[in-house]
């Protein structure tokens, strides 16, 4: 279509000052402007596409090594490999476990019913000479000879256990402990300084390797 010398540019190019001249030379030179324009628009629109269509162009760059898979390994199927990996230890782990708690509860059981092993053992001897003097009782009418069988059977019956940790408690004349001591009743004390001490022992107490495994039972001044 021929446009005029003459004519309303706001039909064609709205955007035109109001300055501009109603010539067919001025919306030429508008529309010449205008494809400048619009072929380096174009232009840096193309160069912006090639810098995003080569954002992963190298796959050495650190941390842009999960855009690209070079082995063609499926992600689905290497983590069920993980998966399986870490059950598999997992039950070997328990079955370990497992074994070792089994093996512990035998060992400790086995442990309780032989824990006084040695000592039964140790007094063994002790047994022995227990049954020669009873033979000898039967027999002999020596009592001094009798009695002293007795004496070396119990002095060995206590060598035996002072070894093995066993100490008795000495309470006589000492002051009254609850720590220690268990009274049995309380009696007036024959003199000032006894008082609240320790007079009678009805029953010794024991130490095992300094630990009191048996109370003494004592009689208590007051």
């Amino acid at each position: 279509m021929k446009v005029g010398k003459m004519f309303d540019y706001r039909t064609f190019a709205p955007n035109l000052p109001p300055s501009f001249l109603y010539k067919e030379e001025g919306l030429n030179y508008y529309y010449m402007e205008q494809k400048i324009k619009g072929t380096e628009d174009e232009q840096f629109t193309s160069e912006q596409m090639e810098g995003f269509q080569d954002i992963n162009a190298d796959s050495d760059i650190p941390g842009n090594t999960h855009l690209s898979n070079e082995d063609g390994e499926n992600p689905l199927e290497k983590i069920q490999s993980e998966l399986e990996e870490q059950k598999d230890k997992y039950i070997r782990l328990f079955a370990e476990f497992d074994n070792y708690k089994r093996r512990s509860a035998k060992e400790r059981i086995e442990l309780i019913q032989t824990a006084g092993k040695e000592v039964i053992t140790s007094l063994l001897d002790v047994l022995d000479d227990s049954e020669r003097a009873e033979k000898q009782l039967q027999t002999s009418k020596d009592l001094e000879q009798i009695k002293k069988g007795i004496e070396l059977v119990f002095g060995k019956l206590r060598n035996i256990l002072q070894a093995k940790g066993l100490k008795a408690m000495e309470s006589i004349h000492t002051n009254f402990d609850v720590e220690k001591h268990e009274a049995i009743t309380e009696i007036p004390a024959p003199t000032e300084e006894l008082k609240d001490k320790v007079l009678d022992e009805v029953q010794k107490g024991y130490y095992l390797n300094d630990k009191i495994i048996r109370f003494a039972k004592v009689v208590v001044g007051k």
